[in-house]
């Protein structure tokens, strides 16, 4: 998509700057030039590089790049490493773009609430943690609210007869519908990073 948005952007300029340089006459044709150089491509530039950055900031990479987040991105990144978090990067269905598969929402209008949220979290980096040290950050900042069981259970049914004959799943099955009980906790699969501990607690994001 970044391509695009840079080929869209210079016909626009091309279309632009011959006009200015070559006025021409008001014929229909100029028109249409000018049409392709001031609207249809500026906006075909402009929504594919929303597109292209919209795809970027789904990527470990770009989640990493925050240094508060850098143990949580280099944990998944560890091909040695037993949480979930690693165990989920190593899977081709989230690969590098598992921090958002796994922490996007899942309703309705999870993509654009997802972003939001995103944004969120550059707000608070940028205004209240760009300068702190990596060990007070672990200790300092948690998860703003329990991870929800639909987050584990859009892949995971709770339905499955290979589910559903793992005992402790079945005795939980209701507290794990409802939410009682965290699939990411310390009782059951234990949290998704290393450092991460549950909200009040210090540590992790």
């Amino acid at each position: 998509m970044g391509w695009a948005s840079i080929a869209s952007a210079g016909l626009a300029s091309l279309i632009l700057l011959m006009h200015l340089l070559r006025p021409p006459r008001a014929a229909s044709s100029a028109k249409l030039w000018l049409l392709f150089g001031l609207g249809v491509l500026p906006i075909a530039s402009a929504g594919s590089a929303n597109v292209s950055g919209f795809s970027a900031t789904q990527s470990r990479k770009f989640c990493g790049s925050c240094h508060v987040m850098e143990p949580h991105a280099k944990d998944s990144e560890d091909p040695s490493s037993s949480s979930l978090a690693a165990i989920h990067a190593r899977n081709e269905s989230f690969g590098h773009d598992n921090c958002y598969t796994c922490h996007k929402d899942y309703g309705m209008y999870g993509y654009v609430f997802t972003k939001i949220g995103g944004m969120g979290h550059v707000y608070y980096y940028l205004t209240e943690y760009k300068d702190t040290p990596l060990e007070e950050a672990k200790r300092s900042i948690r998860i703003r609210k329990p991870l929800p069981n639909a987050n584990c259970t859009g892949c995971h049914t709770t339905t499955a007869p290979r589910w559903l004959a793992i005992g402790d799943h079945a005795a939980t099955l209701e507290d794990v519908r409802s939410g009682k009980t965290s699939c990411a906790s310390a009782g059951c699969h234990g949290f998704a990073h290393p450092i991460t501990k549950s909200p009040g607690e210090g540590g992790g994001p």
